[in-house]
């Protein structure tokens, strides 16, 4: 079972005319307003400049598969000296009554132009051993935003630990049991004391969404296409459990996807689990781009219109792509691979 690419890919292309998203426009996250019929993206964007600031743009499709971009502006930028300071990347979008909850990765300075390390780096600053580990190194964590209108925000702060390099934070759309519930990947939990020999996925439930205390282990590499894997896509729930779509990085460094079905009641449990991946990259925009190692597919956001599922991936750290599949095809598959 594999999804299918949109024949007018890519979606999105980096925008000349606008500096702060002339380089690259990619990992969107989406979400369907079932009220509006329209699909709401938000994209990861940023310009030429050597620091690499990063910003989110937005676009709106009444078809799941046309965006037209809705400002010349970003609608969510890094703020002038809190901890997202750097960039703000990578969206996952869910709703709770009138409020829609963005969870964002994000730095305390510009992560610089990666792919061109080697040759031109940006280099934060460089602060004395006092200083807190997350500014000395320039770490990784994932902050919250909440909105009713995307128009303004309010920037409720980091909902990750400091000390720890955690990022492809998800909320489920919906309390379970009472509490929210997220999917991370924190880079450090590794090794024995762990229980995993590279970054993996885990859990945690909590009271209160910048709160996150209880963590277990929800899933690691299995399968000759993964190494480190992470979550993409908020959950949405179906009648055989919840249905995420998550990346395995391998050795030859390509992100491939592949998807779970976890338990409604109790999603700590993997109830089934795609043996093979169901997208990888093969495509010059999934492959060429601002990802040097090798390819990229990469999407943040998913969501079901009628009976198809559309799922909107980042290609090679610079583009946006479609993959879509009937809803229920992919759920068959799923059935017939129980953990």
């Amino acid at each position: 079972m594999k999804l299918k690419r949109y024949s007018k890919n890519p979606i999105l292309s980096p925008n000349p005319k606008n500096y702060w998203e002339s380089l690259v426009t990619t990992n969107p996250g989406a979400y369907y307003d079932e009220v509006r019929k329209e699909v709401i993206m938000l994209y990861r964007a940023a310009g030429c400049d050597h620091e690499h600031r990063i910003f989110f743009g937005m676009a709106k499709s009444t078809n799941g598969y046309d965006f037209t971009r809705v400002s010349d502006t970003p609608v969510f930028a890094p703020s002038v000296d809190g901890f997202d300071a750097g960039c703000v990347e990578d969206p996952r979008i869910v709703k709770f009554g009138e409020y829609y909850y963005i969870t964002y990765a994000t730095r305390p300075f510009p992560p610089g132009q990666y792919w061109l390390e080697k040759a031109m780096p940006y280099k934060a600053p460089v602060y004395p051993s006092e200083f807190p580990a997350i500014l000395r190194k320039n770490a990784t964590s994932t902050g919250l935003a909440i909105t009713r209108d995307f128009k303004s925000y309010i920037r409720a702060g980091r909902m990750t630990n400091p000390l720890v390099d955690d990022r492809d934070v998800i909320l489920f759309p919906e309390k379970i049991n009472g509490q929210f519930a997220m999917l991370h990947r924190p880079m450090d939990w590794v090794g024995e004391k762990y229980g995993t020999d590279y970054p993996a996925m885990w859990i945690s439930y909590s009271d209160d969404m910048l709160v996150w205390s209880d963590s277990r282990l929800l899933a690691k590499a299995k399968e000759d296409w993964e190494c480190k894997i992470g979550g993409n896509t908020p959950p949405i729930r179906t009648k055989y459990g919840w249905l995420t779509i998550y990346h395995g990085v391998g050795k030859d460094a390509y992100y491939r996807l592949g998807a779970f079905l976890l338990d409604l009641n109790d999603p700590s449990k993997v109830t089934h689990r795609t043996r093979d991946w169901i997208l990888q990259p093969e495509e010059d925009f999934e492959i060429n781009g601002c990802y040097q190692d090798g390819g990229v597919v990469f999407p943040c956001g998913k969501v079901v219109i009628g009976d198809t599922l559309f799922v909107y991936y980042g290609a090679a750290d610079k583009y946006v792509g479609l993959a879509t599949c009937p809803l229920d095809e992919l759920l068959d598959y799923l059935r017939r691979c129980p953990v």
